[in-house]
């Protein structure tokens, strides 16, 4: 009995090593939640220059809208410029438009065959701040793309295909030859932006 209470007693302190494991998953959500909520501000200056009311702002983005103005007011006295050369147009070819419109294509690809999509732990881990976009990871993404829009081809429609192809290509290009236009917002915002514009265009009825 000595030996099982010694073999399972209580620690009385944690190592370095422990106390690590435990703070970097710790630290992994607290940074999520810091760009969740810078992401969200600047889409808000997104949709005041769309022309949205502060109360659908409000309603959409379930904050009060007090909460609201208070951000749309903090941006105006910091002198931040306004997004004047928001488009959202599908066919634009800076590298954060291009990602993002990987990660639409992506998600309606989790979304059309679910779990059996490779790109699905993906999306999700992106939707819960996991996961971020650079060099390496964008490439993975392509690449577990591309395996299931050829796993899946019977099922998936031709436009997803098409779309893989075009944003393939202007990722290839290098990225000195296609700067964002001037006056837009973030690399964050122009992603997500991206995404949502890329799954309209996939979710229209094909002629």
């Amino acid at each position: 009995m000595t030996g099982e209470q010694s073999a399972y007693r209580n620690p009385e302190t944690l190592t370095e090593e422990q106390a690590g494991r435990m703070l970097a998953s710790m630290n992994e959500v607290i940074r999520a939640g810091d760009e969740m909520r810078r992401l969200r501000a600047e889409m808000i200056q997104v949709f005041v220059h769309l022309g949205w009311t502060q109360e659908k702002i409000a309603r959409l983005t379930e904050m009060s809208q007090p909460a609201v103005s208070k951000q749309v007011a903090k941006h105006r006295e910091g002198g931040t410029p306004a997004a004047t050369g928001l488009s959202l147009s599908l066919d634009q070819h800076d590298t954060p438009w291009l990602e993002g419109r990987l990660w639409g294509l992506a998600e309606e690809i989790a979304e059309a065959v679910g779990d059996t999509a490779r790109c699905t732990p993906y999306v999700i881990a992106v939707a819960r701040g996991r996961q971020r976009f650079t060099p390496r990871t964008v490439d993975e993404l392509r690449r577990l793309v591309e395996e299931d829009l050829r796993r899946h081809r019977t099922e998936l429609p031709a436009g997803y295909r098409d779309a893989y192809d075009t944003i393939s290509r202007g990722l290839d290009l290098p990225p000195k030859t296609v700067p964002a236009p001037t006056g837009t917002p973030t690399a964050s915002a122009r992603r997500a932006l991206a995404c949502q514009v890329q799954r309209i265009h996939l979710q229209e009825p094909e002629a």
